[in-house]
């Protein structure tokens, strides 16, 4: 039995979707057991509405919320009365919890990681990787993209070690094919920090490293993993979806603007609603904060209950595959060669 911690708090539609997504996930997978982390009164009333197990369902009561306008390490400190924090410590102190998940502040999630969860020994920083849908209907992770604004070429590689692990292991992408974000895809551009880590990722044993690439290229279905330092990788990720989003706008606009074009979007309703459903976040889970002792994963704000079930799925299928002890070991070895070397 796998047991996960949910966060009912944070989102724009919690706890009503928390707690939905939560059942459909506890209707469909027969090994987990979930702990719902909120306001108790609320959350029992909420779960008046389902059919489940409820013998696979507990809640800890927390009266307290972590928004985005707190100071995310002073929250985690302070909060201690907050559905992050207790789910977070309830995460740590029982070897029983096997994973964490919120759609709460993204911050006070990648502070309260390292700061409650701790790092797998040997990570020099934990990377925050989340996934965006590609044009031959697969995913591409960004990793990092946003824990960590400076990094010196040590932390790409294991970014690259823990990324390609958690490729194989949530996705089943064999030897997922690894690049490092780049303004040119020749092996000399760049600055120093894209140059000396391009050697390493060369030299590194166990990835697939395909070289450079343009942000342009995220999309294309030719990469399975990009890294980048946190400052790049967010940048690359927002104004991805950013551009995403304003295409979905600017088809809409055009599709309304005459009769014509109305009959005409008519004809294409089953194609633009695959083209939705394909962009839709709600299908794909969420962020994977990599290099912590026990799965986390952090949904987007906006998240429906279909979010949230993909993302117990996703939790469920890491810890299945042994993803944190996997990380441990691959760092453990690269350490090893280093010292060595």
């Amino acid at each position: 039995m796998i047991k996960i911690v949910i966060d009912c708090c944070g989102g724009d539609r919690s706890p009503y979707v928390n707690v939905e997504g939560s059942v459909m996930a506890l209707n469909e997978i027969n090994d987990i057991e979930l702990v719902l982390v909120g306001d108790e009164a609320v959350i029992t009333e909420e779960l008046k509405k389902y059919q489940y197990d409820q013998n696979r369902l507990s809640i800890l009561h927390a009266p307290d919320e972590i928004s985005c306008n707190d100071v995310p390490t002073l929250a985690i400190r302070q909060k201690r009365e907050s559905s992050m924090v207790k789910g977070l410590e309830l995460v740590h102190t029982d070897p029983e919890c096997k994973a964490f998940i919120s759609i709460g502040s993204t911050g006070a999630f990648l502070a309260g990681a390292v700061m409650k969860i701790g790092r797998i020994k040997g990570v020099k920083r934990p990377a925050f990787c989340p996934i965006l849908p590609t044009m031959n209907h697969k995913v591409v992770g960004i990793c990092d993209s946003g824990a960590n604004v400076d990094c010196e070429p040590l932390y790409l590689q294991q970014f690259a070690l823990m990324g390609n692990l958690y490729m194989q292991k949530a996705y089943g992408v064999e030897n997922p094919k690894i690049a490092l974000l780049n303004i040119g895809v020749e092996e000399e551009k760049g600055d120093a920090l894209r140059k000396e880590t391009f050697k390493l990722l060369q030299e590194t044993k166990n990835i697939n490293f395909v070289g450079n690439m343009e942000s342009r290229d995220l999309l294309t279905g030719n990469y399975d993993l990009v890294v980048c330092d946190g400052f790049s990788g967010n940048v690359l990720l927002k104004s991805t979806e950013g551009t995403s989003i304003e295409l979905l706008k600017m088809l809409k606009s055009v599709f309304l603007s005459s009769f014509k074009n109305k009959m005409g979007a008519l004809l294409l309703k089953k194609s633009i609603n695959e083209l939705k459903d394909f962009m839709d976040y709600n299908n794909y889970g969420g962020g994977v904060m990599l290099g912590v002792n026990k799965i986390m994963v952090k949904g987007h704000g906006g998240s429906k209950s279909k979010a949230i079930y993909n993302c117990i799925k996703q939790a469920y299928t890491m810890e299945k595959n042994h993803l944190c002890e996997e990380i441990g070991s691959e760092i453990a070895k690269l350490n090893e060669e280093t010292e060595t070397n």
